[in-house]
């Protein structure tokens, strides 16, 4: 079973957008969250250590993050969590990487305007391992809204 986590930070390096040769969409950066405590002693604001995640996203989230982040942006990202033991050469090290299920700007820091981006029929259909069949999908747009609306009268997604 994979651990879930939720950490908020500031993205470090420009996010890479890439598609594989199967129309994979992947994006990816490395996310700096770095702890900040008062210090009595002093009386003022000191920096704790920085914890450093490598964090990828897929599909549709990859595509709509490589349409809204960018490099200083404060996000929370929630994901499975995998660390990995690496070696190169004489080098070794260890990779906490973040596999994004979602991000989302930090509101704490700022403003934010959110847009719902129109799904195609083969997004629509799509499943976390990738599947999906397209002719399940809905035939246009009226019928995609349609599918989207609550069942039943004063009924809410929530």
């Amino acid at each position: 079973m994979p651990d879930t986590i939720a950490v908020g930070g500031v993205i470090a390096t420009e996010p890479k957008h890439i598609l594989t040769d199967e129309k994979l969409k992947i994006t990816s950066f490395r996310l700096a969250s770095q702890q900040r405590r008062f210090d009595r002693a002093h009386d003022r604001w000191v920096d704790g250590e920085t914890n450093w995640y490598s964090v990828v996203a897929f599909r549709q989230l990859a595509e709509n993050a490589e349409a809204s982040l960018k490099k200083g942006d404060r996000v929370l990202v929630r994901g499975r969590l995998r660390i990995r033991d690496w070696t190169s050469g004489e080098r070794q090290g260890v990779t906490v990487e973040i596999e994004a299920e979602g991000i989302g700007h930090d509101l704490a820091w700022g403003q934010s305007t959110y847009r719902k981006v129109a799904r195609t029929p083969a997004a629509a259909g799509a499943t976390a391992s990738g599947g999906g069949d397209p002719e399940e999908a809905p035939a246009d747009e009226a019928d995609a809204a349609a599918a989207r609306e609550p069942v039943g009268v004063g009924a809410t997604p929530f």
